[in-house]
């Protein structure tokens, strides 16, 4: 990296969170510093929800997903502006009349403090697990890119987060997250365009699309219903829709930035917008992949993205082996590169007949080049036992620290570190406020004074924070990391969705009766993910553990209401 990379990435980052603490510095209350005096208007909250759903691992991962596996990956966002209808008509309401501080208090009007206590802690356990792995997707590939020692960019993404975070709570988060966004955006589009510039020669911008399509990249929707198939149509629709009930419904790190809206409307208008423009903004990021997909289908590509386990593999006994493969591999691609030139000059003027025949003679080509892409992997794997060779996480910032100009590598990389920020400290806030509101104070320490307890949501920041850093740390990357976010959600949400729908829908359904749900709920889905992954993807965990809980929580009580009445006397 240039001297220009560098200022550009410490001065974005330092500005960002210099701006977040100095604005929202001297919160004293708890409704300033949990709630930002619930003084946002509806834009700030549709982009506070957005930057909190957008993590680094978006901006990492997902190019990478579409890069390997095309377009399809859209579908899991199909369920969301149904889940914001939802939402807005029930929860938002609800929770701005009660003026709650977080959605677990709710719950202990409704049915009891065990009931709230139990969700609180599935919360904590599920965001917990989150806010480490977002921390560690940036870090884990920014230290492999830079040659950082992990620890180094952890702790840099860390301590950063914390400085604005503890300083000044929700409202520093908000503030910040609006510039964080546009950033990241802008940053992504113009990777996008210096993407295409590699091979426009050969494609103009709307041909790009065809040229796509024929590579297979734009399956857009699947109509198969196939519970093993991880990304369909039914499954966006279906564990999808139940998977953001729970996340903007339930979870704090998104309930946290929709209460501080100025009103019910304010608030209704940027859950409603986010449905819109969620969407748009996953389909633009995706086709940032599909752009650098089709940037190696006519520049050479590395054999192996993940350069620095590449290195090591180089000074194993393995090292001819690894020549000799990565060779085969360029020589395939040599001659896909030949094809993907001719499809795409049958493209530019309509040869239908050669379409055919070049797109046969490409996919030939592809599955042959990935064929011993695997066989190159394989080798890698056994000169450095224990590394990770799945590397389509490490499609993207590969190719902005290989491709992109100077100073737009500086500005790329502020890029994911304040994506990294932004969800960071709406996780480590909601993480903060849960454990201070519905187990400090609730049940640990009563009746104490606002700046007391403002205090004790500080350190609890700081702690998560550290845990944070520690799980990021340690941890291991377990696949890509995109779908890795959304199975550890899809492992506790279901179970925190039926219990809240039990709340907000079925009187029927009291305390004891909905406790034992919870805790059958998510006995199932733990069973499933341990024992039965391979027969049920993880979003149909979603609607699954939300169906248990209920379920078992209708039979319980009618079990308990019937043994009511046969004690009763007559």
């Amino acid at each position: 990296m240039s001297l220009l990379d560098w200022v550009i990435l410490f001065g974005t980052l330092l500005l960002i969170a210099g701006y977040g603490a100095w604005k929202s510095r001297k919160q004293t209350s708890m409704d300033s510093y949990l709630l930002g005096n619930q003084s946002m208007p509806w834009w700030s909250v549709c982009l506070s929800i957005m930057a909190t759903q957008a993590s680094a691992v978006t901006f990492l991962s997902t190019p990478g997903q579409a890069f390997e596996d095309g377009m399809r990956f859209l579908q899991f966002y199909f369920g969301l502006p149904l889940a914001m209808i939802i939402l807005s008509i029930s929860a938002v309401p609800l929770y701005h009349r009660l003026k709650v501080y977080t959605a677990y208090e709710y719950l202990e009007g409704r049915f009891d403090v065990k009931t709230r206590t139990l969700t609180a802690v599935f919360f904590l356990f599920l965001r917990g697990l989150s806010v480490g792995i977002t921390v560690y997707a940036p870090s884990l590939i920014l230290s492999t890119i830079l040659g950082w020692n992990i620890h180094l960019t952890t702790l840099l993404i860390g301590m950063l987060v914390m400085i604005y975070t503890v300083s000044g709570g929700s409202q520093a988060v908000s503030l910040t997250q609006r510039y964080q966004l546009t950033i990241i955006m802008f940053g992504m589009l113009m990777t996008g365009y210096i993407a295409y510039l590699g091979f426009a020669e050969h494609a103009s911008f709307s041909q790009a699309f065809r040229l796509a399509g024929e590579m297979g990249k734009l399956n857009l929707i699947s109509l198969d219903f196939n519970l093993s198939d991880r990304y369909n149509i039914w499954s966006g629709l279906l564990g999808g829709l139940f998977l953001f009930l729970s996340y903007f419904g339930a979870d704090q790190s998104q309930v946290g930035r929709y209460l501080g809206g100025k009103s019910v409307g304010e608030s209704r208008l940027g859950l409603i917008f986010n449905g819109l423009l969620k969407i748009p903004m996953q389909f633009v990021i995706l086709y940032i992949g599909i752009l650098v997909f089709l940037f190696y289908q006519f520049q050479m590509p590395p054999a192996f993205h993940n350069q620095s386990v590449y290195t090591k593999a180089l000074q194993s006994n393995q090292r001819d082996t690894i020549l000799r493969k990565e060779a085969y591999v360029n020589s395939l691609f040599a001659l896909k590169r030949e094809k993907a030139r001719e499809l795409a000059s049958a493209i530019r003027v309509d040869d239908q007949s050669g379409i055919m025949d070049k797109r046969a003679e490409w996919r030939d080509l592809q599955d042959k080049e990935l064929g011993a892409r695997t066989e190159l992997k394989r080798s890698i794997s056994e000169a450095v036992p224990g590394a990770q060779v799945q590397d389509k996480d490490y499609v993207f910032i590969n190719f902005v620290m290989t491709h992109l100009p100077a100073g737009l590598v500086g500005f790329l990389l502020a890029v994911v570190f304040s994506a990294a920020m932004s969800s960071t400290a709406s996780e480590l806030t909601a993480l903060a406020s849960t454990s201070m509101v519905d187990i400090y104070r609730r049940s640990i320490s009563s009746n104490r004074t606002d700046i007391h307890y403002v205090k004790a949501t500080r350190w609890f920041t700081v702690g998560w924070a550290v845990v944070a850093m520690i799980f990021a740390s340690l941890a291991n990357q377990a696949e890509n990391l995109i779908q890795f976010v959304n199975i550890v959600g899809s492992l506790f949400y279901g179970t925190i969705l039926g219990i809240f729908l039990s709340a907000f829908y079925i009187r029927y359904i009291k305390s004891t009766a909905v406790f034992i749900g919870g805790l059958a709920g998510e006995a199932t889905i733990l069973y499933l993910y341990f024992f039965k992954r391979d027969m049920v993807a993880f979003l149909h965990y979603n609607y699954i553990g939300c169906i248990v809980v209920i379920l078992v929580a209708l039979i319980w009580q009618f079990l308990e209401n019937s043994r009511m009445q046969q004690k009763s006397p007559a």
